[in-house]
């Protein structure tokens, strides 16, 4: 047990054996004298330490509780711990500001966006709302239809179609169609740039107007009003044409045109009322108005007696806006009746044989690809596609929806340079209404149907698509959209924004009657009005976010108030362009919405019988 010397040095310790037992006997008593004397000197020093050296507990009496004092600070000292980790930085955070992800400054496309949309608010008629910020315009044609003793309050309100101040209905409704497929599509857009309630103000503008254009509470119909004013080539007496005065100061007569056969027009407010429907679908009571009209108004083109266009043999309606055929409207308004309805058999309408060879998509020609407030076909048939992009209706409808699809596909490889389908600028500007007047409001459109295609290629993980042998990536059909809408926004040989307003060179001498006429509190007759429009100095008003008609096929523009064919705007063009912007524009996201359109369509529960097996 002892087998070392903790204190150094070896054990040399002689034992003597006869003694050993004794001494083993004395070393086990020594040793307990010893535990017990270390045992004594330990108890002594607890006994013997001084009495103000003891540390006694003290207690902390706080009325409902005994605590002791340690363990009270103990307490305080980790509240003021935990206040210091914690509770200073919270209060720090709270008050220093909050760091917020810096916002992207909107792109060229957002910012020419905000201004296409103000021409429509220039362009109202009758009585203007509280919140009109075109300090220019007032209230005007306040007796419009006012004679027709069946209109109860007129035809007041609506848009004037151009620089002069005539309503067109028929344009004035694809206007209207037009800008509501763009809600449907990129409401998300509109909302992301604070423009949502403006655009459905305008399309509301046009819509309530539309609805005073026939008996819109009544089931069946048999005429429609097609317009309200009237001008002729090279009159002499007081009309729209003669005339330069502004809306607001107008004295002449305004003659309204009936159509008791207008199979074009009313499908085309049909398909107004309709997309309209599905745009105010939030608005119960009003889209439930919208579509029931819509029935009544197509219900009418479709079953008028002898079927011919609505401006045929019109001498007020022919020269302007003149309808070349209604089976392209007959098809564009059964796809937005199928959409708003949800009713099978206006698809079973639009997608009958008979219809697509009567509205010629069966015929491969250039001229089909041009959509237009004239030529519908090429929207018709991509509003169709997206049924069989989105939907699996199969049978009896696959077959015609894959043939429009096919021929929406052929129609966008037409829309490429590579292809030279149509003529091109050599500034880049296609020529879609082939070198004729006026052809920025083509190229808009067009560059509208093709990035909207591209969106629907994009949301169905389509990466493309195919022209001939030739597979075309969807990015290119962006490419050509951008393109149109860069050219028009100033990218092009003369270096000019066709729409007034941006950038920092644009037309100055609008054909406007209202903006080229001074807003100083006189009333100029309609010759004396003439001064001003003949006047070679920039207009008083800037009508800012008109596109203007455009540059002749050489890519040459004059900036002559005079010469309209050059600088008139008009109600279809800003439409057009108005969409391309905002399908363009990064604002809100590069998608589509792709269910709403969808809203009031039904699944099938049961298909139509298959065809029977055929026999030899």
């Amino acid at each position: 047990m002892y087998s070392a010397n903790h204190w150094g040095g070896p054990f040399e310790i002689q034992v003597d054996s006869s003694t050993e037992d004794e001494q083993s006997r004395y070393v086990d008593l020594d040793r307990a004298v010893l535990q017990r004397q270390e045992l004594d000197t330990t108890e002594q020093g607890w006994l013997l330490r001084p009495r103000d050296a003891e540390k006694k507990s003290k207690y902390v009496d706080l009325g409902c509780i005994l605590c002791k004092w340690e363990t009270l600070r103990w307490v305080i000292w980790s509240a003021l711990i935990g206040f210091v980790v914690v509770g200073i930085p919270v209060i720090v955070s709270k008050t220093l500001p909050k760091h917020r992800e810096p916002i992207s400054p909107p792109d060229n496309y957002t910012v020419a966006l905000h201004m296409a949309l103000k021409f429509f608010d220039a362009q109202k008629s009758g009585r203007l709302p509280k919140n009109n910020d075109v300090l220019w315009r007032g209230n005007s044609g306040l007796e419009d239809g006012i004679g027709f003793t069946e209109l109860k309050g007129g035809l007041v309100g609506g848009y004037y179609d151009s620089g002069n101040n005539i309503k067109f209905h028929f344009p004035m409704a694809f206007s209207m169609t037009l800008l509501s497929w763009s809600v449907i599509e990129y409401s998300h857009k509109y909302k992301a740039i604070g423009e949502y309630d403006h655009i459905r103000d305008i399309i509301k503008w046009g819509t309530d107007y539309l609805l005073l254009t026939f008996n819109s509470s009544a089931t069946t119909i048999n005429k429609i009003y097609s317009q309200v004013g009237a001008a002729q080539k090279g009159s002499t007496s007081s009309d729209d044409e003669y005339c330069w005065q502004r809306p607001e100061d107008m004295n002449y007569a305004r003659p309204v045109q009936t159509s008791t056969s207008a199979p074009d027009l009313g499908s085309e407010v049909a398909s107004a009322l309709a997309a309209a429907s599905i745009v105010f679908n939030d608005n119960t009571a009003y889209s439930k108005r919208l579509m029931n009209a819509a029935r009544t108004v197509y219900k009418f083109a479709r079953e008028s007696g002898q079927q011919t266009p609505y401006s045929q043999g019109n001498q007020f309606i022919e020269p302007f806006y003149n309808s070349t055929g209604y089976w392209d409207e007959f098809m564009w308004g059964a796809a937005w009746m199928y959409y708003a309805t949800g009713n099978y058999s206006y698809l079973s309408f639009a997608t009958d044989s008979s219809l697509a060879k009567n509205a010629g998509s069966t015929i491969q020609k250039p001229d089909s690809s041009v959509f237009s407030w004239d030529n519908k076909l090429l929207g018709a048939e991509l509003l169709l596609s997206r049924i069989r992009i989105y939907l699996d209706l199969g049978f009896p409808y696959e077959e015609m929806l894959r043939a429009y699809h096919n021929t929406t596909e052929r129609s966008m490889c037409s829309f490429l340079h590579d292809f030279h389908v149509f003529n091109w600028t050599k500034g880049g500007l296609i020529q879609l209404n082939h070198g004729q007047p006026q052809p920025l409001q083509y190229a808009a459109n067009a560059a509208y149907l093709a990035s909207l295609y591209a969106d629907y290629l994009n949301t169905s993980n389509i990466p493309g698509w195919y022209c001939g042998p030739y597979f075309m990536n969807s990015s290119t059909l962006y490419g050509f959209a951008a393109s149109q809408v860069d050219y028009i926004l100033g990218n092009n040989p003369k270096k000019i924004s066709y729409m007034v307003g941006y950038g920092e060179n644009y037309p100055t001498q609008v054909h406007h009657r209202g903006a080229s006429i001074p807003h100083d509190g006189a009333a100029y007759t309609c010759t004396a009005g003439w001064k001003w429009r003949d006047k070679k100095s920039s207009n008083p008003n800037v009508i800012t976010g008109a596109m203007v008609g455009g540059p002749d096929r050489f890519d040459g523009f004059s900036d002559v108030r005079n010469n309209k064919i050059y600088t008139e705007p008009t109600l279809a063009g800003n439409a057009g362009l108005v969409a391309a912007l905002v399908s363009l524009t990064s604002s809100g996201g590069d998608h589509i919405d792709k269910n709403t359109i969808f809203s009031s369509v039904q699944r099938l529960d049961s298909y139509p019988p298959p065809l029977p097996v055929w026999k030899p």
